[in-house]
């Protein structure tokens, strides 16, 4: 049997509403809500204005990290979801993304970290 440490999403999002990813303020109020609902525990964030538009967001949690890129003038997002224990927490702060973003198309990778044979765990004194 396998056991992993975590599941970490590298996603793109295709035909977002760029009125919802082009101003920090905005997205960070999305960005926020989407981690609260996914139960994501955050420690600490930053959300970085850039001019004339777009924005990139990092979240550093509990369980990992959130880190979004915004590109309102092509209608797309680049984000990274990293999540330990719980790998429903990643993939519905994904689905809450696309929700809330509206995006229309998405491209996904999946890589399952930390992938130990059962028997292989051990902890150390």
């Amino acid at each position: 049997m396998e056991k992993i440490v975590g599941v970490h999403l590298l996603v793109e999002l295709y035909g977002c509403d760029p009125s919802l990813i082009a101003d920090a303020e905005v997205f960070k109020e999305k960005i926020e809500k989407i981690a609260k609902e996914a139960e994501l525990t955050v420690l600490k964030s930053y959300h970085h204005q850039f001019h004339p538009y777009g924005v990139t967001s990092l979240m550093l949690l509990a369980e990992s990290h959130l880190f979004v890129h915004t590109w309102p003038e092509y209608n797309y997002i680049a984000a990274d979801i990293f999540t330990c224990g719980d790998e429903r927490k990643a993939y519905k702060a994904l689905e809450l993304m696309i929700k809330e973003f509206k995006a229309k198309d998405i491209k996904k990778i999946e890589i399952k970290r930390g992938i130990f044979k059962e028997e292989c765990v051990k902890v150390s004194p």
